[in-house]
């Protein structure tokens, strides 16, 4: 029994996991984050195109 709560108490793997899913999480974030930035500047740049070639958005 012992030997068996020592090894649970070694066992890495579970950490590893955990690991991985916060490091994909942080990735997720970072292109929400991007993609809204870029989103919301190329909104304004194509409102700028249009206005300058005349067309009502």
């Amino acid at each position: 029994m012992k030997e068996n709560i020592i090894a649970f108490l070694q066992d890495e793997e579970g950490a590893t996991a955990i690991e991985y899913g916060l490091i994909a999480g942080l990735i997720a974030v970072a292109i929400i984050v991007g993609a809204t930035a870029l989103g919301g500047q190329l909104n304004a740049l194509f409102t700028n195109i249009a206005t300058k070639l005349g067309i009502t958005v």
